[in-house]
């Protein structure tokens, strides 16, 4: 996806010298801040980089002027030099002599989280260590020790009661540390730089912190517990003794940290375990959700050294309920339902407490005929064959029984908090909380943010803003519905029975939701209902129908005489899935991917794009009133930088699915691997192809090529990035495509007769202007467009952009708009375009239009996409597979082999 870049008077010569996707994302935004620039990396060993910067050098790979290798030596000091005016250093950590840092004509500037008291590599642990109210950063002019110079700039932010190094990272260091360096540049460029003087009082320098003494001392205040928990990043993590076992915090785990109500010994609370400090103040700042006590916190999650973790509250039990004490009455009940067992299995001497109904012979009949029997003796029950299931030994049976009969296990009254809206002549009822085990409720932090109409900018409502504490608990969840609800247990047909029920409703409220999606994403209403919902409706019932036909295989093998080994293997669902989805299909990448992740069984968490929540919570509203168990569906608003990345960290989700760009989908793939090498599935950016010759239909080209373009306001990743028109026929697809984009209604996407909505949000037409700036400076021609439209909301004009070279910004990167990019290419040199078409890291879609059979096939077999369209473009089926390769990513969409599930080999000697 496009970066917005500006164009300045004044530029330097840049080397950059960094690592991560801090350096990328720098890089990207100073690339046409410089006249020249050199990614450049320090020096090998044993032919591998050292301080990997091979992700920057990636990123500058075909889109710098130059690249380069410095070559630094300790010793003799032998330094080879780019004729750089500034050398760029976002977190650079890597030794590097003084003679490259002095080298330039304006030094060299390093980025550092250091700011006030603290310094160092480990600054920022520190800061929230010692409950420091503010962190932040600076700019340094590097010196020999990187980070002790001058300082040239600082941002501060406050620090949240509940705030981890990853909190701070994502919400403040990461993005306006980005900015800060841009900002540092252009100081330097236009000569207004400052060198302020690091002052040395107050300064402090403390190393990383090891495991030997990253040990929690419960002697101190129950606030210093709580810095000193969260202060800890993943490396050792703070620990503690519990019961002769150590535990351990997992990363990010720290903001969970609070203080709770308790009034006798340390014990376990219903919402975790109880430490105690030695004050007697407690912490200044509670989370909403609790009430402050002198010298007490609350720890919600505990990780054991195997890896493995738990709620807090179940440390010391095996986590089953408490037994329910059976009165007198409640005991001959029991009596008379274990005589029903008897009658039953009769091939059991006594029926004991551990009896298992099911290990003792009974069949499905069996458990009709329990169902019917403890009926008609207690009719006020309200039994289900599921129940006999959930609880097989007699003990469990008479345990659920008794709840029932007391009415313990009534579910709670299903209550949504509306936004409601009077609309499209209909009372839209619009969830706006996040959605944890079945309920609706706050962010756990209190936070909301503005979900806005891009029709007019106005705010529909304010939604939940979830946080990392949030994401633990819906994990926690999903993981517990997977593993002791009914869920994880259901028979495959009626989990399926439960999937079209959800269909169902969404057909039932099809107009609310398409509604809804045209207020917060823009999209035109009549598409919404036909596409963004209706594909939605037939994805959820296309994968409900898998349900029961997930099935193995039985394998011939070597060893099969004389011992008669029989091999089978079995499709087995994963556990618990993240999800998470982009903004220009919001109700439709959730059904594309969560249908099939709980066809197989699974259980999810799914992050909607901040931008476009509401039909995803309202998908949450109706998969209740489905009979979706609580805790299989679990949908949590708000960043990707705090949400997503939790969910690609968390050790307990063992796939993520995500659609969006290539450099976050990168971001995601490592943080999965490095964290549990949980599976990943990625859809990513696109640059598709379309090639028209002169022997095609032209007025089927002509519609079928804008709406490549045009479709869904371009806000399509399947979207034709560049259109290759042969020239003969060029200028006449021009001006036909032309003529058609002036008969374009633009405007009120809930209007029936518009054809153009406006863009998702501002920003996103912002980077589309951008891009058409861009476009012009290289010397392409636009025919029409490239404006906002003068009226309030997001509107940008249809776009035409003629005479686009192979070099050109706008012919390599993804819009993501209503941009047409049209090349000509010369005539009969099939080879040729085929060429140029595939001259891109992308392989997504593309398109060829011909009435030549022979030549429609083999261009398409040549084209480096997942999908190619032969005379039509943007036709997807529930039952087709897809998605792409190369840097549009891997895994797919749709069809049976989406299907989220494991194959499970099982040897049997029979």
């Amino acid at each position: 996806m496009f970066v917005p870049t500006a164009y300045f008077q004044n530029k330097l010569k840049l080397a950059i010298i960094g690592q991560s996707l801090f350096g990328q994302e720098v890089y990207s935004n100073l690339r046409n801040r410089a006249i020249r620039w050199w990614v450049c990396h320090g020096p090998d060993k044993d032919g591998k980089q050292t301080h990997s910067v091979s992700s920057l050098m990636t990123v500058g790979l075909g889109t710098r002027p130059g690249s380069f290798r410095y070559h630094w030596y300790r010793g003799n000091q032998s330094v080879q030099i780019v004729n750089a005016e500034l050398n760029v250093m976002p977190f650079c950590s890597q030794f590097i002599p003084m003679n490259v840092i002095d080298h330039p004509a304006h030094g060299s500037i390093i980025y550092h989280p250091p700011c006030c008291r603290c310094t160092g590599i480990s600054a920022i642990i520190w800061t929230l260590i010692h409950g420091d109210k503010r962190a932040g950063f600076s700019v340094f002019w590097a010196d020999d020790g990187l980070d002790t110079g001058p300082i040239l700039l600082q941002r501060e932010c406050p620090v949240e009661p509940n705030d981890t190094v990853d909190t701070l990272y994502n919400r403040f260091l990461f993005p306006e540390g980005i900015k800060a360096m841009v900002e540092s540049v252009q100081l330097i460029a236009d000569g207004k730089a400052p060198r302020i003087p690091q002052p040395e009082e107050g300064a402090t320098y403390e190393g990383i912190q090891n495991k030997s003494n990253a040990k929690v001392d419960m002697s101190l205040s129950a606030e210093s517990i709580h810095n000193w928990i969260r202060g800890h990043d993943k490396v050792p993590g703070a620990w503690a003794l519990l019961d002769g076992q150590v535990t351990e915090r997992e990363r990010r785990q720290a903001s969970e940290v609070f203080p709770a109500v308790v009034k006798h010994r340390p014990h376990l609370d219903p919402q975790g375990l109880v430490l105690f400090g030695s004050d007697g103040k407690g912490c200044d700042s509670v989370s909403s959700s609790c009430v402050s006590v002198p010298a007490q916190l609350l720890v919600k999650n505990l990780q054991f050294e195997d890896g493995k973790m738990i709620p807090a509250s179940k440390y010391f039990s095996s986590g089953e309920s408490s037994s329910v004490e059976l009165t007198d009455d409640e005991r001959k009940t029991a009596e008379e339902i274990r005589s029903i067992w008897k009658g039953i299995l009769s091939n059991v001497p006594a029926v004991e407490d551990t009896t298992d109904f099911f290990k003792s012979g009974a069949a499905s009949m069996d458990v009709v005929r329990l169902v019917e029997e403890v009926k008609q003796k207690c009719p006020s029950v309200q039994l289900q064959s599921e129940d006999v299931y959930m609880a097989t030994t007699f003990q469990d049976f008479i345990q659920m029984f008794v709840r029932k009969l007391r009415g313990e296990d009534q579910e709670e009254e299903f209550i949504v908090d509306y936004v409601t809206s009077e609309v499209n002549n209909m009372s839209v009822k619009m969830p706006h909380q996040c959605f944890i085990n079945g309920k609706f409720e706050d962010a756990e932090n209190g936070k909301t943010y503005n979900t806005i109409n891009p029709t007019d900018g106005s705010v529909i409502c304010k939604v939940a803003y979830c946080s990392v504490g949030d994401v633990d608990r819906a994990v926690a969840a999903a993981k517990e519905a997977y593993e002791d609800g009914p869920w994880g247990r259901m028979n495959p047909r009626d989990r399926g029975s439960l999937l079209y029920k959800v269909a169902d409703l969404m057909e039932e409220h099809q107009e609310e939701l398409a509604t809804i999606e045209a207020l917060d994403s823009g999209a035109v209403y009549t598409l919404a209902l036909k596409t963004h919902v209706g594909m939605s409706i037939q994805t959820f019932r296309y994968f409900a129908g898998w349900c029961d036909k997930i099935q193995g295989k039985t394998i011939p093998i070597n060893q099969a005489r004389p011992n008669r080994n029989l091999t089978f293997t079995r499709k087995e669902p994963l556990g618990v899935c993240a999800i998470v989805i982009p903004w220009n299909y919001p109700l439709m990448m959730l059904a594309w991917k969560s249908a099939a992740c709980l066809a197989a069984g699974n259980t999810l968490v799914l992050k909607p794009a901040q931008v476009t929540p509401l039909t995803a919570l309202k998908f949450a509203e109706l998969s209740v009133k489905a009979g979706i168990p609580k805790g299989v569906i679990n949908i949590l608003p708000g960043s990707g930088g705090m949400v997503g990345q939790r969910l690609s960290d968390h050790p307990d989700i063992r796939k993520l699915g995500f659609t969006g760009s290539t450099p976050i989908g990168k971001q995601i793939m490592k943080s999965c691997a490095l964290s549990n090498l949980k599976k990943v599935s990625l859809e990513l950016g696109g640059k598709s192809p379309l090639i028209i010759f002169h022997d095609c239909d032209m007025d089927k080209a002509v519609r079928m090529g804008m709406s490549s373009v045009f479709f869904n306001k371009g806000e399509n990743c399947i979207a034709a990035g560049r259109l290759f028109v042969e020239e003969s026929i060029h200028d006449e697809y021009i001006s036909r495509v032309v003529e058609e984009i002036k008969k374009m209604k633009i405007g009120d996407p809930l209007d029936r007769s518009t054809d153009h909505g406006p863009q998702n949000h501002k920003a996103h037409l912002d980077k589309l202007l951008e891009y058409c700036e861009v476009g012009l400076k290289e010397g392409a021609t636009l025919v029409c467009g490239g404006r906002q439209v003068d009226r309030p909301g997001f509107f940008m004009e249809p776009t035409v952009f003629t005479d686009v070279e192979d070099h050109m910004f706008i012919a390599k990167e993804e819009s993501f708009g209503p941009v047409m990019v049209v090349s000509k290419f010369k005539e009969g040199d099939v080879d040729g375009v085929l060429h140029r078409a595939n001259d891109t890291e992308y392989g997504l879609a593309s398109g060829v239009f011909t009435r030549d059979i022979n030549k429609a096939m083999y261009v398409s077999e040549r084209l480096e996409a997942g999908t190619v369209f032969v005379n039509t473009y943007n036709k997807t089926d529930v039952a087709s597979p897809f998605g792409g390769f190369k840097q549009s990513g891997f895994g797919k969409d749709l069809g049976q082999y989406q299907l989220f599930y494991r194959d499970f080999t099982q040897f049997l000697l029979v």
